[in-house]
C-alpha cells in the first residue's frame, strides 16, 4: 500500500533505525514491487550546455561561476538520435536529454518536440530536463511522446535558499504539477552532500513522499564538488548517510524507481552493492552525466557481472516491430 500522508516524525524514525534493519526492510519492499537483481539503465545527454542564468551553487553550468566549463549551443537532432541508438545498443532502456535553461523558450519547442518523437520511435523511454515548464509546454511534450520529465527538488524546503535563489521551492512544485496534470511521469529527487543536515535529508524525502502521486523515478544524487562553484570545498558526506537516504526513499515510495545518479563514479563496488541492497534499481550509465564524470559502460558491465545483476530490457522499437510484421 502506497502512502502519501507520511509525517516527518515517521520518516525520521525510519531513517534513524539500525542500519541493517533499514536495509532489510527496504530490500523486502523492493522485492515485493520489482523483479529482483534487475536494474533499469538510463543514458543522459546534454543537448545544450552551459551559460545557465540560474545560481544553483553545485552546478558548473551556471553563468555566474567560473567553473572553466566550455559552453556549447544546442546540438543537432541527428546527433542526438545517433547517441540514442548507441545507448540502446549498450543496454539503456531510457534516454534522457537535458538543457541548461531556466525554462525552454517557445523558439526551442519545435526542436525538443522533434527530438522526443525521434527517440520515442526507437522504442526507448524518453525523458527530458529543461528547467521550469508551463502547462502548455508540458502538454505538448506529452503529445510528442515524452514519458518522463525530470525536475529535482534538490533539498529540503528549509535548506533550499542556501543553495538556490533564482527560483523558489514552490516554483519547482508548480512545474511538477504541470507535468503531472499533462499526464507525464515524474522524475524528481535531490542531491545529498550539499552541506545539509540529516534533518534536511529527511525533509527532502518528506516533500517527495507526500506529493499527491509519488514520482515514478527518484534520483538520489551525491554531490560532485566542482572547482569554481560555491560548493567546491564542501565536506564530503559519509556514504552510509547516502545509503540511508536511498533505503528510506525505497520504503516511503515502494513502487518508484530509485536511481543512483551523480557521484557514483567515486564509489567502490561495495558501496554500490549496498545501495542496490537498499533498494536502488536504476542507474545512469555512460562516461558523463551532463558535465560531470560517471562510471563508464565497461565498469558497469563488470559490476553487474560481479553482483549477478542484469539490465532491464529495452522496449522493442516501433520500427523493428513494423519490419518484423512485414517479414512475417
Amino acid at each position: 500500500m502506497q502512502r502519501n500522508d507520511w509525517t516527518r516524525q515517521e520518516i525520521e524514525a525510519l531513517y534513524q533505525q539500525p542500519f541493517m534493519d533499514l536495509l532489510f526492510e527496504a530490500q523486502r519492499l523492493h522485492r515485493q514491487n520489482f523483479k529482483k537483481n534487475t536494474i533499469q539503465v538510463s543514458t543522459l545527454l546534454s543537448i545544450k550546455t552551459g551559460k545557465c542564468p540560474e545560481d544553483c551553487k553545485y552546478c558548473s553550468q551556471s553563468a555566474r561561476y567560473d567553473s572553466k566549463l566550455e559552453a556549447e549551443k544546442r546540438i543537432a537532432v541527428e546527433k542526438v538520435i545517433r547517441e540514442a541508438i548507441e545507448a540502446k545498443e549498450s543496454g539503456s532502456s531510457r534516454f534522457c536529454m537535458g538543457a541548461a535553461w531556466r525554462n525552454p523558450h517557445e523558439r526551442d519547442m519545435p526542436y525538443v518536440l522533434e527530438m522526443v518523437r525521434e527517440v520515442k520511435a526507437l522504442g526507448m523511454e524518453t525523458c527530458m530536463t529543461l528547467g521550469m515548464l508551463n502547462a502548455s509546454q508540458a502538454e505538448r511534450l506529452k503529445d510528442a511522446g515524452l514519458d518522463y520529465y525530470n525536475h529535482n527538488l534538490d533539498t529540503s524546503r528549509e535548506y533550499y535558499s542556501n543553495i538556490i535563489s533564482t527560483r523558489t521551492f514552490d516554483d519547482r512544485l508548480d512545474t511538477l504539477d504541470h507535468v503531472r496534470n499533462a499526464g507525464l511521469k515524474v522524475c524528481s529527487g535531490g542531491i545529498v552532500g550539499l552541506g545539509e543536515s540529516q534533518q534536511d535529508r529527511i525533509g527532502l524525502l518528506y516533500e517527495l513522499a507526500t506529493l499527491p502521486v509519488h514520482p515514478e523515478s527518484v534520483p538520489i544524487n551525491m554531490l560532485v564538488p566542482i572547482e569554481g562553484t560555491p560548493l567546491a570545498n564542501v565536506e564530503k558526506l559519509d556514504v552510509i548517510e547516502w545509503i540511508r537516504t536511498i533505503a528510506t526513499a525505497r520504503i516511503l515510495m515502494p513502487t518508484s524507481y530509485i536511481r543512483l545518479s551523480a557521484g557514483r563514479e567515486s564509489l567502490s563496488d561495495s558501496d554500490q552493492a549496498l545501495a542496490f541492497m537498499a533498494g536502488a534499481n536504476s542507474i545512469f550509465s555512460g562516461e558523463k552525466l551532463l558535465t560531470t564524470p560517471n562510471a563508464g559502460q565497461g565498469k558497469d558491465q563488470a559490476l553487474f557481472a560481479k553482483l549477478g545483476l542484469e539490465a532491464e530490457k529495452p522496449k522493442v522499437s516501433v520500427r523493428e516491430t513494423a519490419v518484423d510484421a512485414m517479414a512475417g
